[in-house]
């Protein structure tokens, strides 16, 4: 994948939905990242920011070094840890590929939905490793879009949701990639890897997730690849926009939604 292959954009609502994204999953996803005070962590693919908040809310005393590719998402995190008055974080533009930092530099390395966007997860997995002092921990969040389960089901939503997985493998990454979190971190070299399966479930009795999950994180995901997905000819407009309407309807009164994410946790 090319440096800025990103499948879902650099615009401002893609900024708004992944701050939603990663507000409503703090709880499922990172209440058991802690790391000790003093302690030197790299974030790998930073972004906007959104998972940095967290990180450096759950470890105040820790010192993290945050890099990005991309200047312009660089900048809104600055902006956002700015406004958040956070203190320990420092953001650099780095290539995950062509890390400046010597062997054992960091204690801990952290990496969340970056894999999913590179063609090569492995190289990069071994990259951060290099890094990575001896006994030292890297801990992986990724997603997988083939966990997806609705009800209602309709043919047009199935497509619609599809053609987002089918956009980003044409991109050159790969949105099942959440299984596979083990098997990768096994070739790259890690020991000692646990990876635990992260279920969001939502439905009306869950008003919360069916705001922030559903309607805020997962179709503004689906809604933005739709102009790629129809140039592709993976989707025609009529089929695509009668899906995003199906795909509403799993989060009013009788509809559900399921999704997986993985988290693994390796050591060197």
């Amino acid at each position: 994948m090319a440096s800025h292959d990103y499948v879902h954009g650099y615009s401002e609502r893609e900024s708004v939905r992944l701050s939603d994204q990663a507000n409503t999953l703090e709880e499922l996803l990172h209440s058991d990242t802690k790391y000790p005070a003093g302690s030197k962590v790299l974030e790998a693919g930073c972004g906007i920011g959104a998972q940095t908040i967290i990180l450096s809310r759950n470890s105040p005393h820790a010192q993290i070094t945050s890099i990005d590719i991309s200047e312009e998402s660089l900048d809104k995190a600055r902006r956002f840890a700015a406004k958040e008055e956070v203190q320990n974080v420092q953001f650099r533009v780095e290539s995950i590929f062509d890390l400046p930092f010597e062997d054992e530099s960091f204690d801990h390395v952290f990496i969340c939905f970056v894999l999913e966007h590179l063609n090569e997860p492995v190289k990069a997995l071994a990259s951060l490793r290099r890094v990575l002092k001896k006994g030292g921990t890297i801990t992986v969040i990724e997603g997988d879009h083939g966990s997806c389960f609705t009800h209602p089901e309709t043919g047009a939503g199935v497509k619609a949701w599809n053609s987002l997985v089918e956009v980003q493998a044409k991109l050159g990454g790969n949105s099942l990639i959440g299984r596979q979190v083990y098997p990768l971190l096994k070739r790259a070299g890690f020991t000692e890897i646990t990876v635990s399966p992260r279920m969001v479930y939502s439905d009306s009795s869950r008003p919360q997730m069916e705001e922030g999950f559903v309607k805020r994180t997962i179709i503004p995901m689906v809604e933005g690849v739709r102009e790629s997905a129809i140039e592709m000819e993976i989707i025609d407009a009529e089929t695509f926009d009668r899906g995003i309407e199906d795909l509403h309807r799993t989060a009013e009164e009788f509809g559900t939604f399921n999704y997986m994410f993985f988290k693994g946790v390796g050591r060197k």
